[in-house]
């Protein structure tokens, strides 16, 4: 067994109808981590909170390595009139969120949507206006804590987006 470095690994790169809004994130390593697992996933644009650290910040430009150039991406002032834009585009709004309503991750039907955004609920308070989704999925979680790191629930979100949408293109 051979362990391969990135000059060995050539990926499929895909587009996928996946945008993320992150609702005022507030740390650099989240941000810049939001470029970097976007951009593995396919995800098709990102959107910051204007109070988010910028692209600029030089923590969020070491943690997201070269990935901001190859994201497109852009910052809103306000919340809710982003996501009544993006839901009269045709997308649907999906929070990352654990609600009395929400979904388990791995039983909701992503394929039914033609366009997705994924949206990330800030550190602290989680998504600003919950009553603006469409829907909420949750991630099962088997330890005391009941939440996690947002970027580590967006690269699961982001891991069952893509796995089901991909299923769904090469059947």
């Amino acid at each position: 067994m051979k362990q391969l470095t990135h000059y060995d690994i050539e990926n499929n790169q895909q587009d996928f109808p996946v945008t993320i809004v992150c609702d005022a994130i507030r740390t650099p390593e989240n941000i810049g981590m939001c470029f970097r697992i976007s951009e593995s996933f396919g995800v098709s644009k990102i959107y910051l909170h204007e109070s988010s650290p910028s692209i600029d910040n030089r923590i969020v430009k070491k943690t997201a390595r070269n990935t901001i150039q190859q994201i497109p991406y852009d910052t809103y002032g306000n919340f809710k009139q982003l996501i009544h834009q993006l839901k009269e585009e045709g997308n649907t709004i999906i929070g990352i969120e654990i609600t009395d309503e929400s979904i388990n991750i791995s039983d909701y039907d992503f394929t039914s949507h033609s366009k997705i955004v994924l949206l990330l609920g800030s550190e602290r308070n989680g998504i600003e206006n919950v009553n603006l989704v469409d829907e909420t999925v949750a991630i099962p979680m088997y330890g005391r804590n009941s939440s996690m790191n947002v970027i580590h629930s967006l690269a699961i979100a982001l891991y069952e987006t893509t796995n089901q949408l991909n299923k769904k293109i090469l059947k």
